[in-house]
């Protein structure tokens, strides 16, 4: 019998339902209601952006930034110490995390601008299939207003945020972009604080649905430079004097259109982490006050490593922690990000895990959590049994990421060996091989000492690689 849970859910859309109804059709539940009875699970991601490894303190003790809140959700949960982001620049990596393809096979492999196609299906699609209402808050860096990547054509009943990474640059704009009636509109904001607005949107979300099931995608936009936000957040980062007690500063100053001037990009920069570590314990004190904290999954991490742009310092922050390298870098630095997952009483609490996962492993998982059919084509697997704190049977043979903007970057990680390739149009290619369990940092390189094992690791690479159907990313003539 086919339930139509979805149909009587009011806020729900006619092509939600429809979707629900082919899917009973075809033999799957229309909904997410559990064989139990239970009720059926939430589900919150949030990927924060451009937050480096060693910017919690969860992560690195050492940080200059206390991070409670993120810290009291990793105590709680289980903390991912080898999980790695889809690139090491914004749109392919949430591509990477949508789609759940490597950059070896999807659709967007770099920041150029490019937007879903329409045969290009999402986790948010599969879930809303599943009978979840879906909402998105922050950045969504894969679609424009008028394309087939828009948000409402991927899966997501309500949006409210940025459409593209550039104009997420900017966090005092004078419009935003919301979903009403399956149509973005531009809405004013009055230039106030949008990661505020995204937030406050956020929790009205959970708020308004939580007596059923919501999947909520929450990219939010900071710590990203640039590295403005609003003075009383900034204040407990200045003494008594209004000076930084991060001192001395360098300011940073604004070039052409670029990010906007800041005077004391290191206190605007802890400040910026500490608002990500406030807001997310607004977050969570929403769910316990809400009673959705014993039915929900909670997901933290951040699309890639720390960025040094706007006057943000990642050296003096030690934003990568013990690691090598930053964004637009494929050393770990660039591309493994903290992942924290949380569900009291089903993911163990005060636990730490080695286990080797990506951003294109969200997919599988979060569809076998829901019970959502997952394709059976794509490059992630399903860690669910690792979250849950169970063998995880199935593993991946290796992991490969390729990033091009003016040299083309590719690395590959099978076991504990790691090679990275540099090929720049008529140079030689560069080689680069480490052992990450014994050289987590990439101080070492061992290519000349391995050189067979270069070779087997470097046909692997190229065999990763499936011609761009985008000829943006067409870097066939280096690979």
């Amino acid at each position: 019998m086919i339930n139509l849970f979805v149909m009587q859910t009011g806020t729900k859309r006619f092509h939600t339902a429809l979707l629900a109804l082919l899917t009973a059709c075809a033999g799957l539940p229309a909904t997410a209601q559990q064989a139990n009875g239970q009720r059926p699970t939430n589900i919150i991601l949030v990927v924060a952006d451009d937050l480096g490894y060693g910017n919690l303190t969860c992560y690195n003790p050492g940080s200059k930034i206390p991070t409670p809140h993120i810290d009291s959700l990793a105590r709680q949960g289980t903390r991912f110490t080898r999980f790695y982001a889809g690139n090491t620049v914004c749109a392919p990596s949430r591509c990477a995390l949508m789609t759940g393809y490597h950059m070896g096979h999807a659709y967007i492999r770099g920041n150029a601008r490019e937007h879903l196609r329409p045969q290009d299906t999402t986790l948010a699609q599969r879930l809303q299939a599943r009978g979840y209402v879906t909402g998105m808050f922050g950045k969504w860096g894969l679609g424009q207003e008028n394309d087939a990547g828009a948000p409402q054509l991927k899966g997501f009943d309500e949006f409210y945020g940025y459409l593209n990474q550039r104009h997420a640059h900017y966090y005092f704009t004078d419009h935003l972009f919301e979903l009403k009636n399956r149509q973005l509109e531009q809405v004013r904001t009055d230039s106030q604080y949008s990661h505020g607005l995204i937030m406050d949107q956020a929790l009205d979300f959970v708020r308004r649905h939580r007596q059923e099931p919501f999947f909520l995608y929450l990219p939010v936009t900071i710590p990203h430079a640039e590295l403005l936000l609003p003075r009383e957040d900034l204040q407990p980062f200045l003494d008594k004097d209004g000076n930084s007690k991060f001192s001395p500063e360098k300011p940073f100053v604004q070039k052409g259109d670029g990010y906007h001037s800041q005077a004391q990009p290191r206190a605007a920069f802890a400040a910026m982490i500490s608002r990500l570590d406030r807001d997310m314990g607004r977050l969570m004190q929403a769910l316990r006050e809400l009673g959705l904290d014993s039915n929900t999954y909670v997901f933290f991490t951040s699309d890639n490593g720390p960025h040094k742009e706007g006057g943000a310092d990642p050296v003096y922050f030690n934003s990568n922690g013990p690691l090598r390298g930053i964004k637009r870098d494929l050393y770990e630095g660039g591309i493994r990000v903290p992942m924290i997952a949380w569900a009291p009483g089903k993911v163990p609490a005060g636990r730490s895990s080695g286990e080797v996962w990506a951003f294109w492993d969200v997919l599988p998982t979060l569809c076998e959590l829901t019970g959502a059919p997952s394709p059976g084509n794509i490059d992630g697997i399903s860690f669910l049994p690792a979250i849950r704190g169970k063998a995880q049977a199935q593993q991946h043979d290796h992991l490969f990421w390729q990033f091009n903007e003016g040299r083309l970057k590719q690395a590959l990680l099978q076991g504990d060996w790691k090679l990275l390739r540099f090929k720049q149009k008529d140079k030689p290619e560069v080689l680069e091989l480490y052992n990450i369990r014994r050289d987590m940092g990439e101080q070492h390189n061992l290519a000349a000492q391995y050189p067979e094992r270069v070779q087997a690791l470097k046909a692997l690479m190229r065999a990763s690689v499936s011609p761009s159907a985008s000829p943006k990313f067409d870097w066939s003539e280096l690979n």
